[in-house]
């Protein structure tokens, strides 16, 4: 086991616990908006099944990162190294998780993330199970001198950070929401709500949002889910269904170019469409 998924594994504990403290402090509220069983024990069987996956898939990131590996410009394993290894991870993060929402084949296997209606501590657990293609976008980290084991440990560092910001318990943090990303932030990109759609992609910081046009602040109240919802809670229909819809529309195309579109085209691409991005799913 690798020090990533040391990392991973010895949260579990810290995710447990702070959900029943979440759980708690939702049940005295106002409101009293509890966890939903169904979609809790949905979102973690997605965690438990992604970090079994994931687990048996780390000899493949490893070998492409390693093979990608080049001169070290300076000492990587130093405090100035790891923080632009974690601050690089977070920069190629944010376009890995864009094009996840922009690539329907990409989007298929992020949209699981985005599935649940609610937005507690538990649908941080809901990870794709077809991560395969995430280490492409890091490899100009091995590049650039890190190693694979360190851009892996960066990785889950983000992965960990990213936990804590799936919650409707904490409001606006002052000063902290111009630089990092935080569950306001975060609240808005689960959202399906016209203005919030393709919004905070950001892991750690929300500075490349930000400066790449992708920002959008928390006004109006939140609604959680896809725009077109789905109605099961089986972890194997939650984690392929956008796959089987893709199959389906490459199936009913008439053309080379319209089956390459249906999969590769951003979510909701239709041929012949004149307001495509209206039909974009959330981001």
């Amino acid at each position: 086991m690798n020090d990533a998924e040391k990392l991973l594994v010895f949260a579990i504990p810290f995710f447990i616990g702070a959900m029943a403290l979440e759980s708690w402090v939702l049940a005295r509220g106002e409101r009293r908006r509890l966890y939903e069983l169904r979609d809790t024990a949905t979102s973690l069987a997605m965690g438990l099944g992604y970090l079994v996956i994931a687990m048996g898939w780390k000899n493949v990131d490893l070998a492409l990162l390693g093979s990608a590996t080049g001169p070290a410009p300076f000492d990587t394993h130093g405090i100035a190294g790891w923080i632009a290894v974690i601050v690089g991870w977070d920069f190629l993060y944010y376009w890995y998780h864009r094009a996840g929402h922009e690539i329907r084949i990409l989007w298929a296997a992020h949209v699981n993330h985005h599935s649940s209606r609610h937005y507690n501590l538990s649908t941080a657990l809901r990870q794709t199970w077809t991560p395969f293609a995430s280490v492409l976008f890091f490899i100009p980290l091995a590049a650039t001198g890190f190693e694979a084991e360190q851009i892996l440990t960066a990785g889950a560092l983000n992965l960990l950070y990213q936990f804590w910001i799936h919650t409707e318990t904490i409001d606006r943090l002052g000063p902290l929401e111009w630089i990092f990303n935080t569950p306001s932030h975060h609240r808005v990109h689960h959202a399906t709500n016209a203005p919030y759609i393709d919004r905070n992609y950001g892991g750690i910081l929300i500075l490349w949002d930000r400066w790449f046009g992708t920002f959008a602040a928390e006004v109006e109240k939140p609604v959680y889910g896809l725009t077109k919802n789905i109605s099961t809670y089986n972890p194997v229909g939650v984690a392929f269904h956008e796959y089987a819809a893709i199959a389906t529309d490459v199936r009913s195309a008439e053309s080379w170019e319209d089956r390459l579109g249906f999969a590769f085209r951003h979510p909701g691409w239709a041929p012949s469409s004149t307001t495509s991005k209206d039909l974009r799913l959330p981001a």
